[in-house]
């Protein structure tokens, strides 16, 4: 009788891998390994399936893996009704966020319901474009204190990569916290580095190890957490001590106040928010602006339009808050190579009612995967999508794109709420960095896409550098 049930257990589980118990409003399924599905494929090379996935399947598959049902969604109609329209029908209760909350607790981007809406709203003021222009001269100072630093050093092949998340992660401390961390940039960074990529190795496996059993692995991961706690938490302890004026971040949160409720956020939320601000804020635009110095590498032609235009508006001087107008380039540029690199490459929601995407069900409790990578080098929306093409995003060339057919930050309610911080840091670092410089990639380097959490090159970015002539523009030119 045992027998005979555990064999009909298993013919079950085949049949479902294998898709036999499909209903015919599912979305396509791609082969897979009758055992374990698609789990092999996600893990080992997901890029590369997703996008053709998304090209076979014109929208969205059914994907397989050992107790889960999953689908992926890349149209971006589809995107569309899962991130915005319907965005109250999913939820975050995936594997995906059950890993990252380890670390980030409950913060803006793992938080859900209604406390995600509270936190939201007293954090929302902190993000006003205003206050965030105020952040510009840090930015521009960090960088230019940076360069100094290159200047003695030209001699020397850099790591492209770990130069931009000391760069950022300055800022990130300095905005948000007031205090800058350079001098523990290394220990720090290292740290958030291991909990990005590892956090990822933790969502893409079969069966996780507890992080309660003290594996080596895991002790490493625990330690990486202590690492970042110890600086945040001693920060905030510090803050509540000090009896001064402050116009970081930080500040601006821990004064804010629900403006329903009047009640403010707690140690433990603020530690929440802070490290979740604190990794975002360094880590998406570092990887930005790494794999954009990768591309301007690679296409000259499109380097020397960037520098054709950061020479004839800034001449000798440093970037400021008041030029980036007259530096629409430099922000196609940047929004190019987010196009190709995503910091967020992929999104997962999970389907708290019944649905239908793109044609297809989408039944209760299925992990709903978003992907900006695949998305964004669908042919049916980008024309030559692997080609690095900054014009794409002139004013002609992105009318009548489809919404969602770009979406490197998200969108709907749950979009990133440093959306502008981000994009305003990036255009003044590339700016200033490329008023004076142009990096080359050293001969035989290999630089892939390195998938934790966030899109990042690796192993390194080895990169040399060459000094612009800085030259002010003329008359005519001005």
């Amino acid at each position: 009788m045992i027998v005979e049930e555990a064999r009909s257990l298993g013919r079950k589980v085949i049949r479902a891998m294998k898709g036999d118990d499909r209903d015919p409003r599912d979305a396509p399924m791609p082969p897979g390994d009758p055992v374990f599905g698609h789990a092999r494929l996600m893990r080992n090379d997901p890029l590369h399936h997703f996008t053709r996935w998304a090209v076979d399947y014109q929208g969205a598959v059914s994907l397989r893996v050992p107790g889960a049902r999953f689908m992926l969604v890349t149209a971006p109609e589809g995107v569309k009704h899962v991130l915005q329209t319907h965005a109250k029908k999913y939820s975050k209760q995936t594997r995906g966020y059950e890993k990252m909350r380890l670390f980030l607790g409950n913060g803006l981007v793992t938080s859900e319901g209604e406390f995600w809406k509270r936190q939201r709203r007293i954090a929302a003021p902190a993000f006003h474009r205003q206050r965030i222009e105020g952040f510009a001269q840090t930015m521009v100072r960090a960088t230019e204190d940076m360069l100094a630093r290159w200047s003695q050093h030209e001699a020397e092949a850099l790591d492209a990569d770990r130069e931009m998340m000391t760069l950022t992660m300055r800022i990130a401390s300095e905005t948000l916290l007031g205090k800058d961390l350079s001098g523990e940039a290394d220990v720090v960074g290292d740290a958030i580095s291991f909990l990005t990529l590892n956090t990822n190795d933790r969502i893409t496996r079969l069966v996780d190890v507890p992080l309660a059993w003290p594996t080596p692995e895991n002790r490493r991961y625990l330690h990486a957490v202590k690492t970042v706690d110890d600086v945040l938490v001693s920060l905030l302890a510090e803050r509540r001590r000090s009896t001064g004026e402050h116009h970081d971040l930080l500040a601006m949160l821990m004064e804010a106040k629900d403006e329903e409720t009047g009640e403010s956020m707690t140690d433990a939320q603020l530690r929440d928010e802070a490290i979740t601000i604190f990794s975002a804020g360094h880590e998406t635009t570092s990887n930005a602006l790494a794999w954009t110095f990768l591309l301007l590498a690679k296409h000259p032609e499109v380097a020397a339009r960037l520098y054709d235009e950061v020479t004839r508006v800034l001449g000798d001087r440093a970037p400021t808050l008041a030029d980036l107008p007259a530096l629409p380039f430099t922000k196609n540029v940047i929004q190019e190579s987010m196009r190709l690199y995503p910091p967020a490459w992929v999104i997962g929601r999970r389907a708290e009612e019944e649905d239908e995407v793109c044609g297809y069900r989408v039944p209760v409790g299925t992990q709903v995967l978003v992907s900006p990578w695949a998305t964004h080098r669908d042919p049916r929306h980008w024309e030559d999508p692997e080609a690095f093409d900054p014009d794409r995003f002139t004013p002609a060339r992105s009318e009548g794109r489809a919404a969602f057919a770009y979406f490197p930050f998200g969108g709907g309610p749950r979009i990133c709420i440093g959306n502008t911080f981000a994009m305003m840091e990036a255009q003044l670092i590339l700016a200033a960095i490329s008023r004076r410089y142009r990096l080359e990639l050293c001969p035989g380097a290999r630089v892939e896409p390195e998938r934790g959490i966030t899109l990042r090159p690796g192993p390194t970015l080895p990169m040399r550098l060459r000094r612009r002539e800085i030259r002010t523009p003329s008359a005519g030119q001005a």
